[in-house]
């Protein structure tokens, strides 16, 4: 068994270690030679330092890494602010709201960036960091996975929290957030991964090459360089670097412990 999921890890893994072998590749070796040589002869940083001199990757990496913590602080402050009523509260309609929300899941993202994109116009967020930002202030799926994380916190933490004459949102603040953050962290990184890789909306709404995400920076390498794969694929090592630091870094915070429960035996 262990080895039937080794080798299953070693395909997936393939295409990423084929990119961090040709993003190492001199310029004298041949990258499409058959049969493949992984490992690289001559192993060099030379695409890296190439990519970064001559392309403002430092403005894309800054533009992503502000438009992926902004997207994942406001998914998180306005998923959490609607899923909590609809696990806690009582209030006419609850149930056709929340079914309402769950339906819009499955409405391909695609059907609705023409009106999306039409909105953002009349706003006046083209070419602005609000405007990539605005499609994810809050999610679907976000609010179902937090609202059934709210659910599963004990009941005795929500009253014990009312009989110490806690307001609605000092309750929201001081007592369900943190009982529910596997659930939080679980969503960030999710979220922190769609906007950094998200490359239509910000096509599409962004013309300033100074507001370019790194998706959009690495896409402009391509056609910059007459599609050299080399340089094209240290700038992809350059964007795929932070997302795996990020997972790496809060993975350990997914598996819920004793706090998460909310209470101890």
């Amino acid at each position: 068994m262990y080895g039937v999921l080794s080798a299953i890890a070693l395909l997936t893994l393939a295409p990423l270690l084929w990119l961090v072998s040709t993003s190492l590749k001199s310029a004298t070796e041949n990258i499409f030679q058959f049969p493949p040589q992984l490992l690289p002869t001559q192993p060099t940083l030379d695409n890296f330092v190439t990519v970064w001199q001559t392309n403002p990757f430092g403005q894309y990496l800054f533009n992503s890494l502000f438009v992926a913590g902004c997207t994942v602080g406001l998914n998180l402050l306005f998923c959490a602010l609607a899923a909590y009523p609809l696990a806690r509260l009582s209030f006419p309609g609850k149930d056709g709201i929340f079914i309402a929300i769950i339906s819009t899941i499955m409405i391909p993202f695609q059907i609705v960036m023409i009106p999306l994109y039409i909105l953002t116009i009349q706003l006046g967020l083209r070419n602005s960091y609000l405007g990539i930002i605005f499609p994810g202030l809050a999610s679907a799926f976000g609010i179902f996975l937090l609202r059934q994380a709210f659910l599963g916190v004990p009941k005795e933490m929500e009253e014990a929290a009312r009989m110490d004459g806690c307001s609605e949102l000092g309750l929201w603040w001081h007592v369900m957030l943190p009982a529910i953050r596997p659930a939080l962290v679980t969503l960030a990184i999710f979220v922190f991964i769609g906007s950094w890789s998200d490359f239509l909306w910000p096509l599409i709404i962004i013309q300033d090459e100074s507001l370019y995400t790194l998706p959009l920076g690495v896409a402009k390498l391509a056609g910059t360089f007459s599609l050299d794969w080399r340089l094209v694929a240290a700038g992809s090592m350059i964007s795929i670097a932070p997302v795996l630091l990020v997972f790496l870094f809060l993975q350990r915070y997914i598996v819920p412990t004793e706090t998460g429960s909310g209470v101890k035996g």
